[in-house]
């Protein structure tokens, strides 16, 4: 129930009750005139005028008592209604945008200034988290490029024992995946801060899906994981055709990793109103339902037990979401059973003007 509705029925209920105890002391006293004055021929008349001025003067006077008192309450609980209204429009982009202020100096202008306050706390610690984590992904680059030009300089020696040349493999691919790791960071890093200009330019988006069809041939031969494109309607769209296909990359790279041997890859690429829908189906162990709201969020991995077996950093899906949401579309994740997981990647159709 709202405030509004609820100071409303309790000022109706004062209101209600102030009528009846002014009904009955005005009975009350009409009754003790009469008897003081030994009338009682007169007491049926002077008490039916007493109930009619309860009734044609008391009921109208808490009537408009209501509706004004309802019109004061709207009045004045509207200020709240437009805090809220702008508090929840506040996401992390645009934590510096001020909430609007009466300029009264009552407590709804003081708490207005105490949200754009702590608003203003929020984003200062936002920078800083995105300026520490782009500073040290960048002074990390150079000491893992010089590790792993060493390490494969000392694979290239043919003096190394096979243990020591197993040893020195196993750190060339820890290194990289290190260096992949440091890699995306820096990449959500700068998309964070703004800092990523993608180009908009016509990509014949079928096209890219074909290229990454063949790409995923490659990647699931050693499994045994058959790969299919089943539909492939020609679409355009606009966009930066480097980072639609890091999308294509990331998304086919997870369905290959999260499969089970002699699996499956269903690819469908079709049209939806003026949306291009890409759905990439996978065998595997599938989703469980608590865990799909965060397969976005930053090195979130799902079952730990299954993600060590598996090669990666849980930032893949991370960079897609943010390309995807960047090329101004939608992508979806769905895990109906333990034995599929879809994707579903929707961007907007380029209709070149005449």
């Amino acid at each position: 129930m709202k405030i509004r509705t609820r100071l409303t029925l309790w000022y109706a209920g004062i209101l209600i009750l102030s009528l009846l105890v002014i009904g009955l002391g005005t009975y009350h006293e009409i009754s003790e005139q009469m008897h003081r004055h030994h009338r009682p021929e007169g007491d049926g008349h002077a008490l039916d005028e007493a109930g009619e001025m309860v009734l044609f003067v008391g009921l109208p006077a808490v009537i408009l008592g209501l509706v004004g008192g309802w019109w004061l309450t709207r009045r004045a609980l509207a200020p709240v209604a437009r805090l809220t209204a702008a508090v929840e429009n506040i996401h992390e982009h645009n934590l510096r945008t001020p909430l609007p202020r009466s300029g009264s100096g009552d407590e709804l202008d003081r708490l207005t200034e105490v949200f754009n306050a702590m608003t203003a706390r929020l984003d200062d610690s936002f920078i800083r988290i995105r300026e520490f984590t782009l500073h040290a992904s960048h002074e990390l680059k150079t000491p893992l490029t010089i590790l792993c030009g060493e390490t494969e300089t000392a694979l290239r020696d043919e003096s190394l024992s096979p243990s020591e040349h197993e040893r020195a493999a196993s750190q060339l691919d820890e290194l990289r995946r290190l260096t992949r790791i440091v890699d995306g960071l820096t990449l959500l890093a700068k998309a964070d801060a703004g800092l990523i200009t993608l180009a908009q330019e016509p990509v014949r988006w079928d096209e890219l899906v074909r290229d990454n069809f063949a790409d995923a041939l490659i990647l699931a031969e050693p499994q045994g994981i058959q790969v299919e494109l089943s539909a492939r309607e020609t679409v355009t769209v606009l966009g930066d055709r480097h980072r639609l296909r890091q999308l294509l990359l990331n998304l086919t790279d997870n369905a290959v990793k999260y499969n089970r041997p002699q699996g499956q890859i269903l690819m469908v690429l079709r049209r939806v109103g003026d949306m291009a829908e890409l759905v990439i189906s996978n065998t595997g162990k599938g989703i469980p339902p608590e865990f799909l709201p965060r397969v976005f969020d930053r090195f979130f991995r799902g079952d730990a037990a299954h993600g060590s077996a598996v090669e990666g950093c849980g930032l893949g899906l991370s960079i897609a979401k943010w390309i995807v949401t960047a090329h101004h579309g939608t992508i979806k994740i769905e895990s109906p059973d333990a034995e599929l997981t879809t994707v579903r990647v929707r961007l907007h159709i380029h209709t070149p003007s005449a």
